[in-house]
């Protein structure tokens, strides 16, 4: 037990990419706007999704190259194609989770801030934004992916107990019946929120590829990260990010189900109705929990997406030049900060445009990742004992149908969605 608890670390570090916007905004609001309603759409998403997020450890551990490896392998096309979907995508990624998680600590620790310190009481989520980004930063620069691997254990931990327990409490406080009849959304804008929600459920396919290249730091720490190891660590990853979602989910349907709120676009005011919301129905008692897991929820989703995206370009790079680059992940932190604070001072109370925006993305092009990750492990590139079993190849075609399916029809209602 102990062995595979140390094996842990990738899996978590998927959970705490996924375990963000899609959780704490997206199925917090499913379950406050339909109640138990779209528990169809988050159980499909992550099932359809699975054997592509699976195929990131498996092929990184089994062949000892990262999934971007192997998109070279298929064709310089392949991988230029992923480089320019990352590069447009990763500073709007970046800032909608950044921008949520400002959000939240200009809430909950406005008296605490520098600002008021020294008597300037600013509680500007750009200001927070900035903060929050430098305290990344810096982790990443000083710990690299050993102070990673172990702050997600404590993070997740603390994002579990606190959420679970916040569930549980809503259960005895709520007196209203719980409908568990399935709704398919009707107009465009129920749809619209639909493709956002399944965008980001459990989370973009493109974090596969990060998934892989953690693994590959993962087995540069601990040689014996076989990948049976890997394949346990990212099973307790995904399901415990299930079952945190089918959380958020039930919390919005518990407290906020058929109340006529309804959340704002803005950041700041979003975090505080969402907790204000919470501590309202379940009592003050909730507003230390639910700040935790809601705080944890964000900060470890921020941390693990500043990291991950400058890793993929790095070695995205490195490949497409046939080139080593000293600083590479260096100049890619920089770049996404930059350009994440450059957004921030344009668009930083779009909160709500900004996480549809990202989300939609992340779902339209989910059928490149998954149609290219089934390509690569099932084909000679991968050891034979490590390919697809006919199980996870049916799920895997099924997957695809699904995902190519819902992005037609999502697109062909596009010009009538915004």
């Amino acid at each position: 037990m102990i062995t595979k608890l140390k094996n842990l670390g990738p899996g978590l570090l998927f959970a705490g990419a996924a375990i963000g916007v899609s959780h704490l905004v997206q199925s917090t609001r499913a379950g406050a706007d339909f109640g138990l309603g779209l528990i169809w759409a988050l159980i499909l998403a992550n099932l359809f999704k699975y054997p592509f997020f699976q195929f990131g450890p498996k092929y990184a551990v089994a062949t000892n190259e990262s999934l971007l490896d192997g998109y070279n392998k298929l064709g310089k096309g392949t991988l230029i194609t992923y480089y320019l979907l990352t590069f447009f995508t990763m500073f709007v990624i970046q800032m909608a989770v950044t921008i949520v998680t400002a959000g939240i600590a200009s809430s909950l620790f406005y008296t605490f801030s520098p600002l008021v310190i020294i008597g300037l009481e600013i509680s500007s989520v750009q200001i927070w934004s900035i903060i929050i980004l430098a305290i990344c930063f810096s982790l990443l620069m000083l710990g690299k992916y050993k102070l990673l691997d172990n702050l997600i254990k404590i993070i997740i931990i603390t994002l579990a107990i606190s959420t679970i327990v916040a569930v549980v409490m809503a259960f005895f406080k709520n007196d209203n019946t719980l409908s568990f009849i399935q709704i398919f959304p009707k107009n465009n804008i129920e749809i619209v929120f639909l493709i956002a929600f399944m965008g980001w459920m459990p989370a973009p396919l493109d974090v596969s590829v990060w998934h892989s290249l953690w693994s590959l730091e993962k087995k540069k720490n601990q040689i014996s990260y076989s990948p049976k190891n890997a394949l346990f660590d990212f099973n307790i990853g995904y399901i415990g990010t299930t079952i945190l979602g089918i959380c958020f989910l039930l919390l919005g349907a518990l407290v906020m189900f058929s109340t006529g709120e309804t959340f704002s676009g803005s950041a700041g005011v979003f975090a505080s109705q969402l907790i204000d919301m919470y501590t309202s129905s379940l009592g003050n008692w909730a507003y230390v929990i639910i700040g935790i897991a809601a705080f944890t929820t964000m900060f470890s989703t921020t941390l693990t997406t500043l990291d991950a995206s400058p890793r993929s370009m790095d070695r995205t790079s490195e490949l497409l030049l046939n080139k080593t680059f000293k600083l590479g992940y260096l100049f890619w932190i920089v770049l996404l900060c930059l350009g994440t604070i450059y957004i921030f001072l344009f668009l930083g109370s779009e909160m709500g445009k900004l996480v549809k925006i990202a989300t939609i993305l992340s779902f339209i092009t989910a059928p490149f990742y998954a149609i290219i990750n089934y390509v690569l492990i099932s084909g000679r590139h991968t050891p034979k004992e490590w390919q697809p079993s006919k199980g996870i190849r049916i799920l895997s075609w099924l997957g695809i149908v699904f995902l190519v399916g819902f992005s037609i029809w999502y697109l062909s209602i596009l010009d009538r969605s915004f």
